[in-house]
């Protein structure tokens, strides 16, 4: 059986490594000089390739269609993926929230392994190598037009171009297209795991204040719909960090306008012992100007942003300072208000939500239910989860059962 996959990211190349295995003719076609591209990117260059939870944490991060992922899941979890990967070669170390690394915290390295692992197959790789169509006859694959005009046939194509976030990688959406023009229902696409812009402008005097172990809250129509304690940063169009990136994933599921967040800076103080502490602080500042304590409370800038916020002159004296005032400070500090106006465009997205439906793709073979030997893996579909490691791992179990189905 001949056996062609569309793009050399985490879920082609894994489809790739399956189906070779598992006895077929595999070429895998990918647009780019090398392959992995946005995976050289992920976390920061380290690569955050999988989270070594329980099967049931594992779902609980999945934000759109979790039910469907049971079966790839149960083929190729977290530790296949991890063993598969220190078997060519890249040992691997778990960090808090249960992510893992390469232990050379470096990204290259995975694609190393992963490298490895395609020629151990006997994959035939093909960079620099476009595909402009997808040949069908009678609602069957026969194969695909390469842009220079070359037709390769094949019995199966597996469809693993990713979605439309960060295009410099190669994540144009055609993919998408295809499907789209082969029948294929598309779920609305949103940027997901993405920074936040905020209506209020005071955010970017603070652009590169990282905040640790704070509480954000995100409220759509008055209704509490996340909440997590964690870091966060400002940014001259608003807000980001990994407690804003998840949030965002959250939000995608909405199409409402009215979103509220609101920022808990001392969340391990109850407002009766942050406002014990900040009279403790006045005390001890007796006579001297307001503004020389709030380093003893805050990262300077924000303490001053804060007093701003509130109405309260920072140049009163410590001593000077009303009950009013001190009420103002504290609901600035627990609930610092913020209303989301939309999120950042698809180039700085992680991941894109939505994709090609779910309901038109077998979850037990990812093959699509409408043309016979079309199948699709990774970010193409309408699957994403938060961050974590939790998004890769989705592209490698559906590109697994892609491959071997």
């Amino acid at each position: 059986m001949k056996t062609i996959i569309i793009g050399a990211g985490p879920a082609g190349i894994m489809a790739a490594i399956s189906a070779a295995n598992n006895g077929d003719d595999v070429v895998l076609l990918e647009k780019n000089e090398k392959i992995g591209k946005k995976l050289f990117i992920t976390g920061k260059g380290r690569c955050n390739v999988t989270n070594a939870c329980s099967r049931d944490e594992f779902f609980e991060n999945v934000v759109s269609n979790p039910k469907f992922l049971y079966s790839a899941f149960s083929q190729f979890n977290n530790e296949d993926l991890m063993r598969l990967i220190e078997d060519n070669g890249t040992p691997l170390k778990t960090e808090r929230g249960n992510r893992v690394f390469p232990v050379s915290d470096h990204s290259s390295d995975i694609i190393k392994a992963l490298s490895n692992a395609l020629k151990n197959a006997h994959v035939d790789l093909r960079l620099n190598t476009s595909v402009k169509s997808i040949l069908f006859d009678s609602q069957r694959v026969v194969g695909i037009r390469t842009d220079n005009g070359e037709i390769i046939k094949g019995d199966k194509v597996i469809v693993a171009t990713g979605g439309i976030s960060y295009k410099s990688t190669g994540s144009t959406g055609d993919g998408l297209r295809w499907a789209g023009e082969s029948g294929h229902r598309i779920s609305s696409l949103k940027p997901a795991l993405v920074p936040l812009e905020t209506k209020e402008k005071w955010p970017s005097e603070l652009t590169g204040l990282s905040l640790k172990n704070v509480t954000l809250s995100l409220f759509i129509k008055d209704k509490l719909k996340y909440k997590e304690m964690g870091e966060m940063l400002f940014a001259h169009f608003g807000i980001s960090g990994p407690l804003v990136l998840t949030s965002s994933s959250i939000l995608a599921c909405s199409d409402e306008k009215e979103v509220k967040v609101f920022i808990d800076l001392k969340p391990a103080l109850s407002d009766e012992e942050f406002d014990a502490r900040l009279i403790r602080e006045l005390q001890e500042g007796n006579k001297k100007d307001l503004k020389n304590i709030l380093g003893n409370i805050y990262p300077v800038k924000l303490g001053l942003k804060i007093c701003e916020l509130a109405g309260v002159d920072i140049y009163k004296k410590c001593n000077e300072l009303t009950k009013e005032e001190r009420k103002k400070i504290l609901e600035y500090t627990k609930r610092l208000p913020l209303t989301i106006k939309g999120t950042r465009d698809y180039d700085e997205a992680i991941i894109t939500h939505g994709g090609v439906s779910v309901k038109d793709i077998n979850p037990k073979t990812m093959e699509s239910k409408l043309i016979k030997g079309l199948y699709f893996a990774g970010e193409v579909m309408d699957v994403d989860a938060f961050t974590g490691g939790f998004n890769l791992q989705i592209a490698f179990s559906t590109g697994y059962l892609a491959g071997i189905s």
